[in-house]
């Protein structure tokens, strides 16, 4: 992808330190853009440490600013003459005890305060929100509904709520509040990035991406007995970042993108680290059967037996022809992505070794 990025005006990201933000700033940086990086607390400097590291070695130039994802008009300073905001802050996890506040009041009110404060700038012509492919579907079993049996950017996540899948649910409330905002307005143009799971190596020392917790799991013996075979997709961060420039910069970007490199399941996550980690880690090798999954998964994991039915051993298909086709999309080696994630959390001390 040889996509031109304009360097005259700064660029806006929201929740610079997360997983995903942090190596699109890299991106940014390295193409010698100014970067307004709004944080929560920008005086913390052990969670700015590598973002600044960055930017001292890329010809780019890396402002931080206070910001509160609750706290309308907390955007405005950073947003100042700025022609192109990424939105990409909003919580990832579902280990939550209170869904409302701590993931839909930040992704619905977070999104809402980012995007009136962006219609209200006349600087500002476009705006890339970090969706998910959870504002598509909840489950797997979702796809065999889909035309062809494959999700594409028409279909929208009706099936999440409050009380079953409450991430999905509030990455589904954000965007369409995301497209309510900019369709009743006609300053900027509205960019969506729709990624499946996120996987691949962190710039920040302490992610906190589900996805962590995930292959966590496959290195600490968790999974030594196998994994199920729980139907989902993957994309590199470092592929998605790039995703997120091309939405931000390429002329003709629009609507929404799905941005997934792999139809694929948590097995053949795990599978991908047996030939380089297999004698020294206990990661997945077979799969849990399905009646197992469904019997314990409620007692050791906490997750429910309908999650069970819809996920496991039910086949994850999405259609990543925009993204190649408007975004210039390609995709890196799932096994090449684990890898390097795996040898991080390694490298970092994750499974306690």
């Amino acid at each position: 992808m040889n996509q031109p990025i304009s360097t005259s005006h700064p660029v806006l990201v929201t929740g610079a330190t997360g997983y995903v933000a942090g190596w699109l700033v890299k991106e940014l940086l390295e193409a010698g853009v100014t970067v307004n990086a709004a944080v929560r607390d920008p005086g913390n400097a052990a969670k700015l440490r590598h973002l600044r590291e960055i930017a001292d070695r890329s010809p780019g130039t890396l402002r931080f600013f206070e910001a509160d994802l609750l706290k309308p008009g907390s955007y405005a300073a950073a947003m100042e003459d700025c022609r192109l905001v990424f939105h990409t802050a909003s919580p990832f996890t579902t280990r939550v005890r209170n869904p409302q506040r701590e993931l839909i009041d930040p992704a619905l009110k977070g999104t809402r305060n980012v995007l009136e404060t962006a219609a209200a700038n006349a600087a500002v012509d476009r705006v890339v929100v970090t969706s998910s492919c959870a504002a598509i579907y909840t489950d797997a079993i979702d796809c065999q509904t889909a035309p062809g049996g494959t999700l594409n950017e028409e279909i929208w996540n009706t099936t999440a709520s409050l009380s079953y899948q409450p991430y999905s649910y509030s990455k589904t409330l954000a965007e369409r509040e995301a497209w309510r905002i900019a369709d009743g307005q006609n300053r900027f143009r509205l960019v969506a990035v729709n990624p499946s799971l996120v996987i691949g190596p962190a710039l920040n020392p302490d992610p906190t991406s589900e996805s962590f917790n995930i292959v966590r799991q496959m290195g600490n013996g968790t999974m030594r007995l196998g994994a199920p075979k729980l139907g989902i997709g993957a994309v590199d961060v470092r592929d998605l970042a790039r995703a997120h420039v091309a939405a931000g910069f390429a002329p003709h970007a629009q609507g929404r993108y799905i941005v997934s490199g792999h139809n694929t399941n948590i097995l053949e996550l795990g599978k991908t680290l047996v030939e380089k980690f297999g004698d020294a880690y206990p990661v997945p090798r077979k799969s849990v059967p399905k009646p197992m999954v469904w019997l314990l998964g409620p007692l050791m994991s906490g997750i429910s037996r309908r999650f069970v039915t819809n996920n496991v051993d039910v086949k994850w298909r999405a259609d990543n022809s925009r993204s190649k086709r408007d975004l210039a999309m390609t995709y890196r080696p799932l096994k090449m992505s684990m890898e390097d994630m795996f040898q991080q959390m390694i490298d970092t001390g994750a499974f306690g070794k």
